[in-house]
């Protein structure tokens, strides 16, 4: 049986459009060259961009394959390499200190799996390894431009703090500003954005 992402990307339209996030594109320079993995990618926008930057290594995962492959064409028509790997988060290893950055944007999971999985980035990260994320807030609820309906998907400032309290915020602001990621993110969103680094 399809996963919901297999069966949201299982069109020739990709869903989120080919074009990075603004808030990856106007700060991956903060991502240490290197070895960057990106979480929850789904057909790949993201991180064929930085794969198309000089210096990065990149990993893409998400639970579903259509996403990944579509990632992988788009890699492929953009003339770069990246890796990719299927799997869900609920069990994905995301190793000890193998990370120069890792990124996550729009990566929305339950209240319970996002603190076991911000564990394991703080873990999987290198020293100086830097977290850059982009998610909706709860205030996004009154938008509905895009992202989960439940309130315990959506983030706040005081949980990232908590979850992510073995990380350095260079940046940590929430926002609300106009979010154009192909025709499921379409409008303006409720966002928090981090940089954060393990010292």
């Amino acid at each position: 049986m399809q996963n919901i992402w297999d069966q949201r990307y299982d069109q020739q339209e990709f869903v989120y459009g080919t074009e990075p996030n603004d808030f990856l594109k106007q700060n991956f320079s903060n991502l240490p060259n290197g070895k960057v993995l990106f979480l929850a990618e789904g057909e790949g926008r993201n991180a064929v961009f930085l794969a198309k930057q000089q210096g990065y290594a990149v990993t893409a995962m998400d639970s579903s394959s259509v996403g990944m492959e579509k990632a992988r064409q788009l890699a492929q028509q953009e003339g770069v390499g990246l890796e990719t790997i299927v799997a869900d988060l609920n069990d994905f290893d995301l190793g000890i200190e193998q990370w120069d950055g890792i990124v996550s944007i729009f990566c929305h999971l339950s209240f319970d799996l996002r603190a076991k999985v911000h564990k394991k980035i703080i873990q999987a990260l290198k020293k100086g390894g830097v977290l850059l994320a982009e998610s909706y807030t709860q205030d996004q609820l009154k938008y509905q431009t895009g992202g989960p309906k439940s309130k315990d998907m959506l983030v706040t400032v005081e949980a990232l703090k908590k979850e992510l309290s073995g990380l350095h915020f260079v940046h940590l602001l929430e926002t609300v500003r106009e979010v154009h990621e192909g025709k499921l993110h379409f409008g303006k969103g409720a966002v928090i954005q981090v940089i954060a680094v393990k010292q």
